[in-house]
């Protein structure tokens, strides 16, 4: 196997625990609410708290890599996954639930921002679509595993067991990491001296950087509200908690598919923009109707198509960074998402409390993937008129 893929197929399985470890909180939110005594807008404040330190450390973490070297970092990153995990699994309050919860997306930062780093290293120039829709698909793998174990898991072991799962998943992530990936040439510290201009950045780099995160970070707070609240809308439609998560799960796998479609499809023909356009249209539309709609073909509709832009997306970095750019460019590509990731949840959960019911936060995540086609639209823009921004 080629250095490349193997770089790939270890990266995208270790990012997996990141998916399984964020989708734990949903996953066991029932007996959780009730067992501590808290609101659905504190649940989805906890969803999104996973990506808050993203806010403020995507961008040293992409300089940390430089510093350290990037499989340093991540393998640092993954040990603050796993003692995130023991910390929220032992908790008695939810203060000790959020401060783990921060210790798990403290290291999920430095994971997401040098990980996304490392493929765009093996890859920039060739094969990036269809690797970042490979690499990408870890996130909505492990949330599709969570969704399958953790609530059940929880009824029977407790909320408590089934978050220290998270733990186990991320240690053996780390080894993962530690035993089988090779070092690339720009890897970190090598490359700070390597490359040239001190990793120093333009100001069009940059705009064009935070403009594509922004994309990501709707993209994905929009998959948090999608993911979060379908299955509280199939459980007041008298689904059963089990029937729910499954058919979430099964939405989830269609997704998973669809990416890897999304990324063959580009890698082959191109057609970037109808991807995008059609992914978002129907996952879209899909959100504003289901409460209307039987939910099961609307479901598998989300699914099969929300994932068809995802490559395209993670692809967009690469298209304006150069190498010696590329870990301060995808610490601001990084940072703008996860403002939007961290955001989003807890505005959905406002809404299902203000109004009491779960359709109005999915009408809002659903207003949400619409407004990427016009941001997606205002990148391509700005892509043609370097020293414009």
């Amino acid at each position: 196997m080629e250095a490349r893929w193997l770089a790939l197929a270890v990266l995208t399985a270790a990012r997996t625990s990141m998916g399984f470890q964020f989708q734990s909180l949903p996953s066991v939110a029932p007996p959780l609410i009730a067992d501590l005594g808290i609101t659905y807008a504190e649940v989805g404040f906890l969803i999104g708290l996973y990506f808050l330190p993203g806010v403020v450390l995507a961008l040293p973490g992409g300089l940390l890599g430089r510093r350290f070297g990037d499989k340093r970092v991540v393998v640092a990153g993954l040990a603050l996954m796993v003692a995130g995990g023991v910390v929220a699994g032992f908790a008695d309050s939810y203060p000790a639930l959020a401060t783990g919860r921060v210790m798990s997306g403290v290291g999920a930062v430095l994971l997401n921002v040098l990980m996304a780093k490392m493929i765009t290293d093996w890859f920039a120039g060739r094969e990036i679509v269809l690797a970042m829709a490979v690499f990408v698909n870890s996130f909505p793998i492990g949330i599709g595993l969570a969704l399958l174990t953790l609530g059940g898991m929880a009824e029977s072991l407790g909320w408590g067991a089934a978050l220290h799962v998270t733990a186990i998943f991320a240690g053996a992530a780390l080894l993962l990491v530690a035993l089988a990936y090779h070092l690339h040439p720009n890897d970190g510290r090598a490359a700070a001296t390597a490359l040239p201009s001190g990793g120093r950045i333009s100001r069009w780099e940059a705009a064009l950087a935070c403009l594509a995160g922004a994309i990501w970070g709707v993209f994905n707070g929009s998959l948090a509200v999608t993911f979060a609240f379908v299955p509280i809308l199939l459980i007041e439609a008298e689904y059963t908690v089990g029937s729910a998560g499954s058919l979430v799960a099964t939405m989830t796998w269609l997704s998973v598919a669809s990416v890897q479609a999304g990324g063959l499809i580009a890698q082959r023909f191109g057609r970037r923009t109808l991807l995008l356009l059609s992914g978002t249209i129907a996952w879209g539309i899909g959100l504003l109707i289901l409460p209307l709609a039987p939910p099961v073909p609307v479901l598998l509709l989300i699914g099969l198509m929300m994932g068809l832009p995802v490559g395209v997306v993670m692809s967009l970095p690469s298209e304006v960074l150069r190498p010696e750019s590329r870990a301060t460019g995808m610490g601001l590509f990084y940072t703008a998402l996860y403002v939007g990731h961290f955001g989003l949840p807890p505005i959905a959960g406002w809404l299902l409390d203000l109004s009491g019911s779960p359709a109005m936060s999915l009408a809002f995540g659903g207003v949400l993937v619409l407004a990427i086609i016009p941001m997606f639209a205002a990148f391509r823009t700005f892509q043609k008129r370097p020293g414009q921004v």
